[in-house]
């Protein structure tokens, strides 16, 4: 089910996409790599509990809220030169981080970071687009690139903690440098430049729309999810939700809109956007589980459950290729269906952990995501296909929005399942107990081990019990809520995607769809 017309990529193209991995690894290690560092910028920059909040959390906003934005400037301007520019800017922001003498300093170069990382994450999809004309290839070089996505926030954490074994908290932002220099110097001799020829003039209105839509919804969802369900979450919620309607309305108005309508007359678009956003959903929503499961239930260091995480990628690391061959073979919808189902075997074999389970956790995790990522790599490669080869940029920033969404509500609502069933059983403990645990410990499982260590003895050690089986029993009702929406989205699979099958000749990159405007053509 090739398109036998399009052009076979060669050993140039391969090296050139083995070269954009290294912005995508890089961006998606950023999510995760202070969280050994924390401790430390705390005692050197001695931010408040806002600031360090902010800290965090900056760089996921700016990206988050410019993603749309800058897959379409990459589509007007190339998307080439907005890689190299986002490159620079990456680099320059992650030597600012490094030797930020204050906390403003830091949410500031945090902020610069998410900026670059929103030009780099739709831009090196959208070149993958562009190189790969064949189906067979491309799909392999998305798979590829989504288990590197997936990859790399996991092993963001564990080079954060290697590093601040040896050198200062900033070293975990200068990793960054050297790999933005190679990227400045080998994309301009490997990487041609792909742009939409007719673009229209660009819209600056809907630059403050679409980023007034999505930061309140994504800091609303964030919010509930680590808060519960406040008002002044579901007020963020709402106003962003009425700014992505005014978005839609302009977008569905205008013949040069930042989204174009010729992205959805495809019907893999729309699809691929739904089921990659249900996907995300349950990566985040498990990893909000997982992650506390290692350290507060059994009780690992941050550096060791780091290192105990990256064993499900074992099993991530073959799923992309083998989902990518078996869609050339069959209809991709039952194959997707099937990585929907997998991941379900995933969240049930989580529901079955106890308090001390951590091979169950880590295959039934390694289940999970290697259903979500065969999931994943199918609807990105049948969204980008679906989508005209000029707006490739536009339809790389949609599926990375809808990512952020998704991981944002799947947070939001699994956490706050396993968080009402948290509190429901603490209330059962014995009198004697709950006469010594305070507010904090009955939210959180991270309050009830701090109030544990406070009292110490047996009563500490019965209320960490206590804590650790509630805690325990919410991710098992999570799991089991996880499971029933991954079974929904393969039904939702095969009715939206059967017949697909391989992307229609037409699909495929033209040259009269784009411009070559630096270097020779590339080697066949």
């Amino acid at each position: 089910m090739t398109n036998s017309a399009a052009r076979l990529a060669g050993r140039r193209e391969w090296t050139a996409f083995t070269v954009l991995l290294l912005p995508l690894l890089l961006v998606s290690m950023d999510v995760s790599v202070l969280y050994f560092a924390i401790p430390a910028i705390t005692q050197e920059l001695d931010p408040s509990a806002t600031q360090q909040l902010w800290i965090f959390d900056s760089y996921a906003f700016a990206l988050a809220g410019l993603l749309i934005t800058m897959g379409s400037l990459g589509d007007r301007i190339g998307r080439r030169k907005l890689l190299l520019t986002g490159a620079a800017a990456f680099g320059l922001a992650s030597v600012g981080a490094a030797y930020a003498t204050s906390a403003e300093m830091l949410i500031a170069a945090r902020v610069l970071l998410g900026i670059g990382g929103a030009t780099l994450m739709p831009s090196t999809l959208a070149l993958v687009r562009n190189l790969f004309e064949d189906d067979r290839q491309r799909g392999q070089a998305i798979a590829i690139w989504s288990g590197a996505m997936t990859g790399g926030i996991a092993l963001g954490s564990v080079l954060s903690g290697v590093m601040l074994n040896h050198f200062w908290w900033g070293s975990v932002f200068l990793i960054n440098v050297p790999a933005m220099l190679l990227l400045l110097v080998l994309v301009p001799v490997l990487v041609p430049e792909f742009k939409d020829p007719a673009p229209g003039r660009f819209d600056l209105l809907s630059v403050p729309l679409s980023t007034a839509a999505v930061l309140p919804v994504v800091y609303g969802l964030k919010e509930i999810a680590a808060e519960g369900l406040e008002p002044l979450y579901a007020l963020s919620v709402a106003v962003g939700l009425a700014f992505g309607f005014a978005f839609v309305r302009r977008q569905r108005s205008r013949d040069d809109a930042m989204v174009a309508r010729a992205l959805f007359r495809g019907r893999g678009f729309g699809a691929g956007i739904a089921l990659n956003t249900i996907a995300a959903f349950a990566m985040m929503g498990s990893a909000y589980f997982t992650t506390q499961y290692l350290q507060s239930v059994l009780g690992m260091g941050t550096l060791e459950a780091a290192l105990w995480s990256l064993a499900p990628s074992l099993l991530i690391g073959a799923a992309a290729p083998v989902s990518a061959a078996l869609a050339q073979k069959t209809d991709r919808a039952y194959v997707i269906a099937g990585g929907f189902i997998l991941a379900a075997v995933g969240f049930t074999l989580i529901s079955l952990v106890g308090s001390d389970s951590l091979w169950l956790l880590l295959t039934g995790a390694g289940v999970l995501a290697s259903g979500l990522v065969t999931v994943m790599s199918l609807v990105s490669d049948m969204a980008l296909a679906s989508a005209p080869a000029e707006k490739a940029g536009s339809a790389a920033s949609l599926l990375e929005t809808g990512s952020e969404f998704g991981g944002a509500l799947g947070m939001a609502v699994l956490g706050s399942l396993g968080t009402a069933v948290y509190r429901s059983d603490l209330p059962g403990a014995e009198p004697a107990v709950n006469a010594v645990m305070p507010s904090g410990t009955r939210e959180t499982l991270g309050g009830a081990v701090a109030t544990a260590h406070q009292l110490g003895g047996a009563a500490g050690e019965q209320v960490l019990a206590l804590a650790r089986e509630a805690f325990v029993h919410g991710m098992q009702y999570a799991a089991w809520g996880g499971a029933a929406l991954l079974l929904a989205g393969g039904v939702l699979a095969v009715a939206l995607t059967r017949g697909l099958g391989a992307p229609a000749p037409a699909a495929a990159a033209q040259p009269s769809a784009q411009t070559a405007e630096q270097g020779a053509p590339l080697a066949g």
